[in-house]
């Protein structure tokens, strides 16, 4: 439990215990919309993409989980037996530990480090999704693509992004040929490289 230390002693040997250690490969799902949450979710390993999806199978990107986190809407989910509204994916080879529902609040009242970590995690989550918004309701197309490109760049924690412009436009409900314009244009002002079957970011100015 080297990424929790701030849990006491009982509960990360608790953690131990009842946690359900589960792997997913790149690309592989965790949660989907509609599916019943039985769990809260820590990422022990790897990096999560939480992300809305319509019907249209278009996304919306809202944040990614990193090792030492968790996903607020799987702790509220199956905190209140709901139904998941979000998606949830692999971005690289992930392993997660699931904490059974009927521990959350238990834990909450007996250890005041999880009730922390519960508080901080929706604070987080919700600063995160808070930063999507504006981004969606304040900025324009282009604007966007670069915070889109950063936010890959500072939790793959690498210069190679590998994804098509399809995946990207879909992602910012935007369309193929609008992100292919765009992409030449940070291209062309040295930000990034267009090779065939990635993205390599040169400087996006941060």
């Amino acid at each position: 439990m080297e990424l929790f230390k701030q849990f006491e002693p009982e509960l990360s040997k608790k953690i131990q215990q009842a946690g359900v250690v589960r792997k997913f490969k790149t690309d592989e799902y965790l949660m989907k919309t509609g599916q019943s949450i039985r769990s809260a979710v820590l990422v022990t390993k790897g990096i999560v993409k939480v992300f809305r999806e319509d019907d249209e199978g278009n996304e919306v990107f809202m944040y990614n989980l990193h090792p030492g986190e968790a996903c607020a809407i799987s702790m509220t989910c199956a905190a209140r037996q709901l139904s998941s509204q979000i998606m949830a994916k692999a971005l690289v080879d992930t392993e997660v530990i699931a904490i059974p529902i009927e521990l959350m609040d238990e834990w909450a009242a007996k250890y005041k480090s999880w009730y922390q970590f519960v508080l901080e995690t929706y604070r987080s989550r919700f600063e995160e999704l808070l930063d999507t918004l504006d981004q969606i309701a304040f900025r324009n197309l282009d604007e966007r693509l670069l915070w889109y490109l950063k936010q890959h760049q500072k939790s793959l924690k690498t210069n190679i992004l590998k994804a098509s412009f399809t995946d990207i436009a879909q992602e910012l409900n935007s369309s193929r040929e609008v992100i292919s314009r765009l992409m030449k244009k940070l291209a062309e002002k040295g930000y990034i490289n267009i090779n065939k079957n990635q993205i390599e970011i040169v400087d996006l100015g941060m």
